[in-house]
């Protein structure tokens, strides 16, 4: 974080703006002197807010209320259609890119595949790929930024991607990358810290101060919320669940260390172990169910397979969640948060998995730390994008002492 800003007028004008817009925001639509009501703002104060953001777009009129005896106050809410954003997730998989609105819902989108795209050709691909979105937008002056999330140690300052072993980039300057191309304010996150923003702003957990966001898909990671900070660290490497160490002799990691935990429960390592029993000759339901080939084995296969008891994927099941379980009680025992969401493609809609981990942490975590609720994710398929967006729309919407 940088300096904390001193107190002057323009700060204070800030905080003002701040405040009357999320008001508008949440409670729209609202009338100028209610808003100063509830805020103990003056109305001269709303009424110059208000104006400035209906010009920027950001709020319109729609009417007038009721009346209390006097003339009827004029409404206004928040324009979210008016202007747009540009939601970027760079997963191990997939690059996804969206237009969407002030309340994060899409309206277009594309992606596609990485496959074998990696370094400077992946950064390419990605820029290559925003460049073609943008051809199909609207006007450059009503989008208020870019946001791009991806895994890996993200400086969120700088917008710098440090490190992503699986994708082999260090030392990305996404966000000079971005803005010199496009001409475009760029943020650039973790996608993990995003995402535990998203369920926050978005889910049903926003009173939740202390909250951790768990993902198990490609790759392994949590994000985290303490006090009701985002934690990011001291370079942006905060949350690398993944890469805490679980068995000292045991499988080497692309990090290049020993035993790390996403490799005994990531979606390649699962799906190693699937393909090693069925070509050993193990029978096993997954087979049917991807009509014999073997490369059309995924996630949800997976998890059909649990659902029909098959011995297989019952047995890989338990193995993750020993792991996973063992991870979730360090976290816990670290960071005692008020409650734990679990999401990511192992182990969306997989109660088997989620059910394991919560008897793992009753039984493991510090007795006075167990009892938490463990939940899957509510943000659905579009988690990503929305997550991407989460982290572009907290800084519009928040306010903030840091310079």
């Amino acid at each position: 974080m940088g300096k904390i800003r001193t107190g002057d007028l323009k700060l204070v004008q800030e905080l003002n703006r701040s405040i009357i817009l999320n008001m508008i925001r949440e409670h729209g639509p609202i009338s100028r002197s209610e808003i100063a009501k509830r805020n103990g703002i003056s109305p001269t104060t709303v009424a110059s807010a208000t104006q400035e953001l209906m010009k920027e777009g950001y709020v319109c009129e729609v009417g007038a209320g009721a009346s209390n005896g006097g003339r009827k106050p004029i409404l206004l809410k928040l324009a979210s259609d008016h202007l747009y954003l540009i939601g970027i997730s760079v997963s191990n998989f997939m690059i996804e890119i969206a237009q969407m609105n002030l309340e994060a819902n899409i309206s277009r989108r594309s992606a596609r595949p990485v496959r074998s795209l990696s370094g400077d050709e992946l950064i390419e691909a990605i820029l290559s790929d925003i460049a073609l979105f943008l051809q199909q937008c609207p006007p450059r002056e009503q989008c208020i930024g870019i946001s791009l999330i991806t895994p890996g140690v993200v400086n969120s300052e700088s917008g710098t991607l440090y490190f992503n072993s699986k994708l082999h980039l260090e030392n990305i300057p996404f966000k000079q990358l971005i803005e010199t191309r496009f001409g475009i304010k760029t943020w650039v996150e973790n996608d993990l810290n995003a995402m535990v923003l998203a369920e926050k702003r978005f889910g049903p957990y926003g009173k939740c101060k202390n909250m951790i966001y768990v993902s198990v898909a490609d790759g392994v990671g949590a994000g985290i919320f303490f006090h009701d900070i985002l934690l990011r660290g001291g370079v942006g490497g905060a949350g690398e669940l993944g890469h805490t160490i679980v068995d000292r002799n045991g499988i080497r990691c692309e990090c290049g260390n020993v035993g790390c935990l996403e490799n005994y429960v990531n979606w390649p390592a699962v799906y190693s172990r699937i393909f090693a029993s069925v070509t050993r000759g193990k029978p096993s339901v997954i087979m049917d169910l991807a009509e014999g080939d073997i490369t059309r084995i995924t996630p949800a296969i997976f998890k059909e397979a649990i659902q029909k008891h098959d011995p297989l994927a019952v047995d890989l099941a338990d193995e993750i969640s020993s792991f996973l379980g063992l991870g979730m009680v360090n976290l816990i025992n670290l960071f005692n948060p008020e409650i734990v969401i679990i999401g990511g493609s192992v182990c969306v809609d997989n109660n088997r998995v989620i059910e394991n981990v919560r008897k793992y942490v009753a039984s493991h975590a510090l007795p006075v730390l167990r009892n938490l609720p463990i939940r899957q994710s509510t943000l659905g398929k579009d988690a990503d994008l929305i997550a991407a967006a989460s982290i572009l729309l907290q800084d519009i919407f928040h306010f903030s002492l840091a310079e």
